[in-house]
């Protein structure tokens, strides 16, 4: 499938957004492209309170939350990127006994999580730069990495092994097929991107991480691509 277009399913499955419009496929420019992707950073930080009030909290990922916690020690560490102001699933992360650090790069939705959940470490920051030095049995993306550039989204596989404990389990949001689309929320453009499934496969393996389980387009969960993978234990330069 050409690089330039991407199933309208890859915005069905970004339930953040539940008012948002439908994608449509994008051939802009490489120069325009990353402009929208880096607008998602204000995006989200102009639009935070209607965020937080039109994100549904029906918490439909449960069951997929639930398998990520399987892999993980009990009262383990979570690293959540893309946490939004962490509700419903930095919540559910919580009160199953997780101790969550939380990134966003929208200083209004952190703001948010800070007077929820005062207990938890919550860090405003892009993930694409991400370096907090430290490392967690658990990391989450969802709804979160497919708003990166596709380059970008390669990028961040050595970043998610960098903050990977041995053993650590690593989920993720992708759309079902390689591809860019936009639509829109607010009136504002709305950019999302995909690897193709093999690719994902493949920078996983190189980046240390064995695929668990591949859900596309799963039904159950709105139409969600969901990937959930294991780190291998760490080799003597690791």
């Amino acid at each position: 499938m050409p690089g330039s277009t991407v199933t309208a399913r890859l915005l069905q499955c970004n339930r953040r957004h539940e008012g948002a419009a439908p994608l449509a496929s994008y051939a802009a420019s490489r120069a325009t492209r990353g402009d929208d992707a880096d607008r998602i950073i204000g995006l989200y930080d102009r639009h935070a309170q209607a965020f937080d009030q039109e994100r549904g909290r029906t918490l439909f990922e449960r069951p997929w939350l639930d398998r990520f916690l399987t892999l993980l020690p009990p009262g383990g560490t979570i690293l959540d990127i893309g946490c939004g102001m962490g509700e419903p699933i930095g919540r559910y992360l919580i009160e199953q006994g997780y101790a969550v650090t939380g990134l966003d790069s929208s200083p209004g939705l952190i703001a948010l999580c800070r007077g929820r959940f005062p207990g938890n470490d919550w860090v405003v920051a892009d993930m694409r730069t991400l370096a907090l030095g430290r490392r967690f049995h658990g990391i989450l993306a969802w709804d979160s990495f497919f708003h990166l550039l596709v380059d970008d989204q390669r990028a961040m596989f050595p970043i998610f092994r960098r903050h990977a404990a041995p053993d650590a389990a690593l989920m993720f949001t992708s759309g079902p097929r390689h591809g860019e689309a936009i639509g829109s929320y607010h009136g504002e453009p709305l950019y999302h991107a995909s690897l193709a499934p093999d690719e994902y496969r493949a920078r996983l393996g190189e980046s240390g991480f064995d695929v668990v389980s591949y859900d596309e387009e799963a039904p159950a969960c709105g139409g969600h691509t969901i990937w959930v993978a294991k780190c291998r234990p760490y080799g003597p330069t690791a």
